[in-house]
């Protein structure tokens, strides 16, 4: 039987590991730069930026979901971002990806989120399938936009 729970400090590894396997799936393991000192910081450290729910069977880890909140101005409330869901290939088929989403929504409810929304990869034709056999939609429309590395530097710096 699954088992889902938040992870603590002492998941560390475990949460790298599930980080750089999903690098792997999504063909980014080259830009994945993430190590155990920095999950520690800002996942478990004075000022916590993100949450992990991990899913186990029979106390081993299947897969995990890292997810933090953000704001809808619009709607004037919270909401949940879903940044990673990961199960191992070894653990998928059994619903475990399908719970941990469900434990997000029951998450955000709880918490008066007022939605909950991640990104997919336009490639990755499994997780869009999964995702609207749920009732997920995308949102038309928007594109997403990132500065990063030396160009969030410059503008930090200009």
């Amino acid at each position: 039987m699954a088992l889902i729970r938040f992870a603590t400090e002492d998941d560390i590894e475990t949460i790298n590991g599930f980080i750089h396997a999903l690098a792997a799936y999504e063909k980014l393991a080259h830009e994945c730069l993430v190590e155990p000192v920095s999950l520690k910081r800002y996942l478990f450290g004075d000022r916590p930026y993100a949450e992990v729910l991990l899913i186990e069977e029979d106390a081993q880890p299947a897969g995990f979901a890292l997810f933090f909140h953000n704001f809808s101005t619009f709607l004037g409330k919270p909401g949940i971002y879903l940044e990673d869901l990961f199960v191992d290939p070894a653990h998928r088929g059994k619903g475990y990806g399908k719970a941990l989403l469900k434990r997000l929504a029951e998450l955000a409810v709880e918490r008066d989120c007022g939605r909950l929304e991640w990104s997919v990869l336009d490639w990755n034709q499994p997780a869009i399938d999964f995702y609207l056999s749920l009732g997920a939609k995308p949102v038309e429309g928007w594109t997403v936009y990132r500065l990063a590395g030396g160009e969030l530097t410059s503008l930090a710096r200009a």
